[in-house]
């Protein structure tokens, strides 16, 4: 009689390869770090959000005093103006690493320094929206006066992301020289792409003419790029869509409530 050997059978997919399959990540061989999707949607959003921001608080006197005045007097308008004009800084980060990884492409060290100038310039800006942060907080519980005196005391006091300041504002001109000589930008592009060095820089700044042309000038140099980058490759399918909208937004949502519980 022969003994039926009953085996066991193997997985033919691993949970890593499942993951991969039910949530997929395009490759990055043409865009690096940190992709089309990432970079091309923070290229539309990140000008945007700032150009927002920056129209909001636009009726305001520029100085500090008169931000504060104006924070305490509309508190919700200044709050929400200030904080698009962050999360637009913050989501260039993603648009510079792509425009820098394809000047880098063709030149090493113009997508080197113009990528690394505006990232740190970029810290320096987060830096700054902290204090704004704080020096708001200071109005609610103290009022516009006691916290323009304290800000007041403070200002100009050093700070290590004070030697970033140079960066803010070279770091454009140099990014923009590089997306022209490599072709990544045409020439009136990157010309509009150089004018966020003008964009003013600091605590508490409110908007003038100037900022509106170079917000209006970032948005004409990265929002086409980046709506060309979208449509570059493949759209995703249908189910991957379904299932990574609601997990970013539940990872948003989390994110959200675990920075408020401190």
């Amino acid at each position: 009689m022969t003994n039926t050997v009953t085996s066991t059978a193997v997985p033919a997919a691993t949970i890593g390869a499942r993951l991969r399959g039910a949530l997929p990540v395009e490759r990055w061989e043409n865009t690096g770090f940190p992709g089309r999707w990432v970079g091309g949607t923070a290229m539309v959003l990140g000008p945007l959000l700032m150009l927002a921001g920056a129209l909001l608080r636009a009726r305001f006197p520029f100085f500090y005093p008169d931000q504060l005045a104006a924070y305490e007097r509309h508190p919700v308008l200044m709050s929400t103006a200030y904080g698009l004009f962050a999360a637009g800084g913050l989501l260039l980060w993603p648009a510079v690493a792509v425009v820098a990884a394809r000047i880098g492409a063709r030149s090493a060290g113009w997508g080197l320094w113009g990528g690394v100038l505006v990232v740190f310039g970029l810290f320096a800006r987060a830096f700054h929206a902290g204090v704004d942060h704080l020096a708001f907080q200071l109005v609610r519980s103290e009022g516009a006066g006691p916290a323009t005196d304290a800000v007041t005391a403070g200002y100009g006091a050093f700070h290590v992301f004070a030697t970033l300041n140079l960066a803010i504002l070279a770091g454009w001109i140099v990014l923009a020289l590089g997306a022209w000589r490599t072709r990544v930008l045409g020439p009136v592009r990157a010309a509009a792409l150089g004018l966020m060095a003008a964009l003013p820089l600091g605590v508490l700044k409110g908007t003038t003419p100037l900022s509106l042309v170079a917000l209006a000038g970032l948005c004409a140099a990265l929002v086409p790029l980046g709506l060309a980058l979208l449509r570059e490759g493949p759209r995703p399918g249908r189910a991957a869509v379904l299932r990574w909208v609601p997990l970013t937004l539940v990872t948003l949502g989390l994110m959200v409530l675990l920075g408020q519980a401190g």
